[in-house]
Order: C-alpha cells, then sequence, then structure tokens
C-alpha cells in the first residue's frame, strides 16, 4: 500500500485542528491544471508542514481529486477549505495564484482549483508531530509518494496511526501496517456530505439527471434516502437534480422509478394548481451513470416511492 506526503500550509493545519470532529477536509490546490494520481481513494494522506516546522502533523484518507470552481468548492466544503469564510479562503489560493503567476480574474472566486478530498482527517498537536522522512529533499514543491510497507513510509504510517487511537481518532479506512497487525487492507472511504455532492455531480457528468441541465448553480446532489432518515453519503443513494426538482423530490411531489423513470405526483398540480413545466417531463428516462456501483439503488428508489413520495 502507498501513501501520500502532501506539502501542508500551516494556517490550513492550524485552523482545521482546531475544529472539533470532522469527517473530510479539501485539501486544495492553487490551479486545476495538475491533477492528482499519485494514489488510490483509501489510501493514506499526510499532511506535513512546510519549513521551518518540517513534521507530519495529521494524516487522512484520499477519497477522490476534482477541479471545481473555487465558489463551488466553498459551497460544497465550507469550513474544512480551511478558512473561516469564502473572503479568506480566497486570499489564501491567490496568494499562491500570484506566486504562480496566475492573474486572480476581477470575478471573487471565477476561477478553478485542484480539489483532493480527504476523509477521516486527523490533525496532531504540536507535541504529537512526528518527523518527516528523513530523506525529504527540500525541492520538493508539492509532496510525494511513499511506500507504507518498509522504510520511512512504514514508520510514519506507524505512528500516525499510534497517535490516532490515542486521540480516539476513527481509522475506519485501513487497517494498521504488517509487522504488528498482519497485510494493509484498504476498503472504502466514508464520504462526508461534501464528497458526497462532489461524487454525485461528477458520476452524472455535471448534468442533472432529469433534464440535462448543465449549470452547475443550479444542480444538486439529492439523497434518495435522507442521512437523517439512516441513508448514506455514497453515490448510489444520490441523484443530481436541478435545485427545483430536488426540492419537489425532497417533498414527494416527485420521484423516480425503480425503471429510472420520472414520476410526478397528482398532488403538484391538487396543491399549487400548477406544474406544466414540471409534469411536461413525466415518464422520462433519467440519465444515470455508466458504472453500476453508481447507478440509483432502486431498493432505495422503491423506499422513497413507498415513503416519501405523495402518488
Amino acid at each position: 500500500m502507498r501513501g501520500y506526503i502532501g506539502n501542508t500550509d500551516y494556517e490550513w493545519y492550524r485552523f482545521l485542528g482546531s475544529q472539533p470532529s470532522l469527517d473530510e477536509v479539501n485539501f486544495w490546490q492553487p490551479s486545476g491544471g495538475r491533477g492528482f494520481k499519485a494514489i488510490r481513494p483509501g489510501e493514506p494522506f499526510f499532511f506535513r508542514l512546510k519549513a521551518p516546522h518540517n513534521a507530519i502533523a495529521g494524516f487522512g484518507y484520499f477519497a477522490r481529486f476534482s477541479v471545481l470552481p473555487a465558489w463551488l468548492a466553498w459551497e460544497s466544503f465550507g469550513i474544512t477549505n480551511g478558512a473561516r469564510d469564502f473572503d479568506e479562503m480566497r486570499a489564501r489560493i491567490e496568494c499562491y495564484r500570484r506566486r504562480n503567476k496566475s492573474v486572480p480574474p476581477e470575478r471573487p472566486g471565477d476561477y478553478h482549483i485542484g480539489c483532493i478530498m480527504v476523509a477521516s482527517p486527523i490533525f496532531f498537536p504540536e507535541a504529537l508531530w512526528i518527523r518527516e522522512p528523513d530523506d525529504w529533499a527540500p525541492n520538493i514543491v508539492s509532496g510525494r509518494g511513499e511506500d507504507l510497507t518498509t522504510g520511512e513510509g512504514l514508520r510514519i504510517f506507524t505512528a500516525c496511526l499510534e497517535r490516532s487511537a490515542g486521540l480516539g481518532g476513527q481509522l475506519g479506512i485501513a487497517e494498521v501496517p504488517a509487522d504488528r497487525y498482519g497485510e494493509p487492507a484498504l476498503v472504502a472511504p466514508r464520504l462526508g456530505q461534501g464528497i458526497f455532492r462532489v461524487s454525485v455531480l461528477d458520476a452524472y457528468d455535471r448534468a442533472c439527471a432529469v433534464t440535462g441541465e448543465h449549470s452547475l448553480p443550479v444542480l444538486e446532489a439529492a439523497h434518495i434516502k435522507p442521512y437523517s432518515a439512516g441513508g448514506t453519503h455514497d453515490v448510489c443513494n444520490g441523484l443530481l437534480l436541478r435545485s427545483d426538482i430536488h426540492k419537489l423530490f425532497d417533498l414527494g411531489y416527485v420521484t423516480v422509478t425503480s425503471e429510472y423513470r420520472f414520476a410526478i405526483s397528482d398532488a403538484l398540480y391538487d396543491d399549487f394548481h400548477n406544474g406544466r413545466t414540471y409534469y411536461a417531463e413525466a415518464g422520462r428516462q433519467l440519465y444515470v451513470p455508466a458504472a453500476q456501483e453508481l447507478q440509483p439503488d432502486r431498493e432505495l428508489l422503491a423506499w422513497h416511492v413507498e415513503e416519501v413520495w405523495r402518488g
């Protein structure tokens, strides 16, 4: 198993380390052009503080990478972007962009950033920081991949797991290293709300499953079974819907059948004496992801028809 040691801004670490019980963070890149393929989902991502600290100050588990408009990254992740508000986040991003000679546009946040989404993060107090790899080169700009089964990678991963357990951290993603507890094994990261939103957005190619609308500001990730009712943040429990359709779906005025067809309740007309634009979509075959594991779960759709839809 491999991990990734990412160079981390101290203020980003300090702010997030002061927040209780985070289930996800967005480790953003100031531009979206580089991508991120160093590790697989479920493999550890380590937060290495830059000079003068030069230490591992926490870790989590890589969930996914996506390129998003800065405003959408803020809407999706809020303070788990490592800032108190969007203005503060923008100021940090644009500081890096100026260093990279990327001139900020006139409209606030009107540019794309890379989003490395990390699940189940934990941040260590300074007394528990871990020594960086002995062979770390000072000219490493972003970070580097690391073999976690031997040498420095094994040392750092073991130390992170021990500190996490001592702090009451939830490991939940990967097993501990082989020399103490057997072979490491990956399982799927538990997704938070922000990662769920972006995962659904990308699974549906950023288009409403009903109308095909591509305008990002009005697209929302809907839970088929709400999280509050025991639903999960898995993509198969999601639909990408235009915001008005999302509201109608949550209230039971519309639903999706197990055959992936759009259905509309008579209650929409009975209650509001309108809805012509929605009834025109009745029976429409939804667009769903090609990958079967990402498609809406038919049992969850049946639950929505039975428990939420107004019939």
